[in-house]
């Protein structure tokens, strides 16, 4: 098996230039038919002239019957082509069937009429009818029928095909030897093409082409390479699509240096006008990211084709120049050039990228206004689109009226849930999808990977790692990163541990960054400086985002002199500045500490105006530390910045109730009425068999809610009897003590709690996830609930998890 690697190749230096002029061979001469009788040479002259309508071809075959000459091989088998040219193919069939011993020639001209209309099953049948009836075949015949195995993919009988050829000696023709080459490379059999290649006799340019185009095709660049260098020593003077196949080789090398050489030589062999050539040298240049040679190239072309330009538009798209290739198509538009689905598609995919929705509506307008071809590929990159965009109710009415959806549409669909924050919605499409057959492909299951931390769904998740098994998905870098990002989310961080520790795990910076993001979830700070340190010391360099996972994982466990070494260490040490996420996080670990001032000098002394998340953070602090002065400072900046947030008005809120100042607390309340701004209830998640259940603060609708409320009542009397006291402070309304205790029991986890203890069995683990903070009152709560029970639960909040077990958290009461 050739090797698929290539480092820079100086195939150039080993060419001799003596073989660049040599001469290409002399195409065949054409057939000589004047041996043939007058009247058939006249019927064959009239097919020839007038077979373009059905009604000229039925009138000149009708002239044959009535002539008496119909049953002649070489004027049936012409008639037959004619037929199938039409798409007639019922009617070339009764032409070849009234030839009661056909020959090859008419065989062949059945075979080909089959092929050309897609019919490759009657393909293959008329070739068996050829030998089951002793017709007799030849290697044109072998042609046409591997063809069709190659378009069903059925290999064992092109491979039988093959075997047949060979028996009956007609393999030796280059033209099906060229055909044999194809078909093993289509099939990945890259030994068996070059057996075959090397056993031809007789090898044009038509060969080489085969042999070379199959390397690149397979990856195998070095073997491209060095054939062409062979090619060249035996005197054959490469082609146009020989070069285009050693340029998409520079393209998949991503070898800028061996991409000039390829060009210098498509110089040499006088090959710098051909349309083709410009084109594969544009798509080269511009998948090396060199979009001003590609443009360069475009610009010299003596005759520009719909394809040149399409190529030249997805090349500027895929640099990220989106508007430069709106110009180009501007610029084609005024020159009266047409544009087809492939130039929108790609001018789809650039408004995806930057996220420009008008302009994407203005596409898909011109899409029914031209009345371009409705195509999958098109319908996706809408689909995609919208999605990108936030505009699910236009992706959704894309994707529902789709008559032919693939595996990348519904990926498209599903991914376009999973971001806008419709995880369960993506997972009941997913649901559809294996409903319609449709086998899901590396990036679906990611998807939906990521669709199950979100949820905070154990088991869909581990479900979801076991089809990336079975699939042999699941040992890629990036899936391997998006399970262990899903098991910490899900409240399992031994086993994203252990996932992570995997020896067979070639890790990148995105894999440790993940890992150490899931410690810091989970309250374990000094695990992932362990970790940190550990990545250091095997030579891996630190991103922007690590320093943002550490920050949060020192927050998160009050490490607050480590949280600043690291936060000077960035620049110093790593070269890395600091940006609004790093200050967000280090104000955040000073704020949770209750190091307000020094957090509020922080964000005086940016080198930038302080973001939302940086303010945001700073009222948090504000919040746990009942600093009101510079709580109002802060929330009266966040209000500047976007006056119609809930989330400020309630954290502001809190502060004044905190300090029991119900007169400002009515008032912020009074602004969110006026605004109609209402709070985000609390709602927990549990997951219990394969259901996810939601549960509201307050709640009494649930169908089991007398046994959730006896389930509470007896625990509220055993906690009490273990010296619970209520912490109603955490109510934050003005009501007497009874209503603050009653309120506080109908909060979400705790309904959720009960009901876990309802469904779940004696000894095993309940997993909680809640839309926010855990309140001071269910954490004492949850942590005497887990001694009472003798159970551990899990619950993640907006901020962290928390882990109680025998009376105590993992958070050691710091969140």
């Amino acid at each position: 098996m050739p090797s698929p690697n290539l480092n820079t190749h100086n195939f150039l230096y080993k060419v001799p230039f003596k073989f660049l002029s040599l001469h290409s061979f002399s195409s065949i001469n054409n057939a000589n038919f004047n041996h043939l009788p007058l009247d058939i040479q006249r019927f064959l002259s009239l097919l020839h002239e007038f077979s373009n309508t059905l009604l000229s071809v039925k009138s000149i075959h009708a002239q044959i019957i009535t002539n008496s000459v119909s049953k002649h091989h070489f004027l049936s088998s012409n008639l037959v082509r004619s037929y199938s040219e039409l798409g007639c193919l019922g009617l070339a069939r009764k032409v070849f069937d009234k030839i009661p011993q056909p020959k090859p020639i008419l065989c062949n001209s059945m075979l080909n009429g089959y092929l050309r209309n897609q019919c490759y099953k009657e393909t293959i049948e008329l070739f068996e009818l050829m030998g089951a009836s002793d017709w007799g075949f030849d290697s044109y015949s072998c042609n046409f029928v591997l063809k069709a195995c190659m378009e069903l993919e059925d290999y064992e009988r092109g491979r039988e095909v093959i075997k047949r050829a060979a028996d009956h000696r007609v393999d030796g023709d280059k033209f099906l030897g060229s055909s044999m080459v194809n078909f093993f490379m289509k099939f990945g059999d890259f030994d068996s093409a070059r057996l075959v290649f090397n056993q031809m006799i007789s090898r044009d340019v038509v060969c080489w082409n085969s042999m070379i185009g199959g390397y690149v095709k397979g990856c195998y660049y070095v073997a491209a390479f060095d054939l062409f260098l062979e090619m060249i020593l035996c005197g054959v003077r490469p082609s146009a699509i020989t070069m285009v196949s050693l340029v998409q080789a520079c393209g998949g090398t991503r070898n800028l240096e061996l991409g000039k050489r390829v060009h210098g030589l498509v110089l040499v062999f006088g090959l710098g006008t051909d349309v083709l050539v410009h084109t594969a040298l544009i798509d080269m240049y511009s998948k090396l990211g060199e979009h001003e040679r590609a443009q360069s190239v475009f610009d010299i072309m003596p005759a520009k084709t719909l394809v040149s330009w399409n190529v030249i538009i997805s090349g500027y798209v895929q640099n990220c120049l989106v508007y430069e290739a709106f110009d180009l198509f501007q610029k084609l538009i005024l020159i009266g050039g047409g544009f087809d689905s492939g130039t929108i598609i790609s001018l789809l995919q650039g408004c995806a990228q930057v996220a420009d929705l008008e302009s994407g509506k203005v596409l898909h307008g011109y899409i029914f206004r031209k009345g371009l071809d409705i195509n999958v590929i098109l319908c996706t990159a809408l689909v995609d689109l919208y999605s990108k965009c936030g505009a699910l109710k236009e992706a959704t009415f894309v994707f529902d009226r789709m008559k032919n959806r693939n595996v990348i549409t519904w990926t498209a669909m599903l991914v376009g849930l999973a971001q806008n924050g419709h995880a369960e919605d993506a997972i009941r499409l997913f649901g559809k999808m294996q409903e319609e057959g449709v086998t899901a492909n590396s990036t679906t299951l990611v998807s939906l990977v990521h669709c199950c931390a979100h949820l905070g769904s154990l088991k869909k998740g581990r479900s979801v790692h076991a089809r990336l098994l079975r699939h042999g998905y699941a040992f890629d870098v990036v899936n391997r990163t998006a399970l262990i990002d899903m098991y910490a989310k899900c409240g399992n961080i031994n086993y994203a541990e252990r996932l992570f520790e995997d020896v067979s795990f070639l890790k990148d910076v995105i894999s440790w960054n993940s890992m150490i993001t899931g410690y810091g979830m989970h309250g374990q700070g000094h695990k992932a400086l362990d970790l940190y340190h550990r990545m250091l010391d095997e030579g891996l360099k630190p991103n922007k985002t690590t320093f943002v996972s550490l920050l949060s994982a020192c927050s998160h466990s009050g490490l607050v002199d480590q949280g600043r070494r690291l936060f000077l260490s960035m620049e110093s040490d790593h070269n890395i500045r600091a940006n609004e996420k790093h200050y967000a996080c280090y104000v955040d670990l000073l704020s949770r500490a209750g190091h307000i001032e020094e957090a509020e000098v922080l964000i005086n002394q940016m080198p930038f105006q302080s973001s939302r998340e940086v303010f945001e953070a700073l009222l948090n602090g504000c919040r746990m530390h009942k600093n009101i002065d510079i709580g109002i400072k802060a929330a009266d900046y966040l209000l500047s910045l976007d006056a119609t947030n809930p989330g400020i008005y309630i954290m502001l809120s809190n502060i004044y109730a905190e300090a029991r100042r119900w007169d400002a607390v009515d008032h912020i309340r009074g602004l969110m009425r006026g605004r109609g701004l209402k709070k985000t209830p609390g709602c927990s998640l549990i997951e219990v068999g394969k259901q996810l259940h939601a549960f509201f603060a307050g709640e009494d609708s649930h169908p089991n809610s007398v046994e959730i409320d006896r389930i509470l009542e007896n625990l509220k009397s055993e906690l009490e009897a273990l010296g619970y006291v209520p912490d109603t402070s955490c109510v934050l309304r003005d009501v007497d003590e009874a209503m603050k205790i009653k309120s506080l029991w109908r909060h979400s986890e705790r309904l959720a709690i009960a009901f876990g203890l309802l469904h779940t069995p004696a000894g095993s683990l309940i997993r909680i996830s809640k839309n926010l903070r855990v309140c001071g009152d269910c954490h004492t709560v949850t942590k005497y609930i887990s001694k009472v029970v003798k159970m551990e639960i899990i619950v993640r909040d907006a901020n962290r998890f928390h882990h109680f077990v025998d009376g105590k958290c993992s958070c050691n009461d710091y969140w």
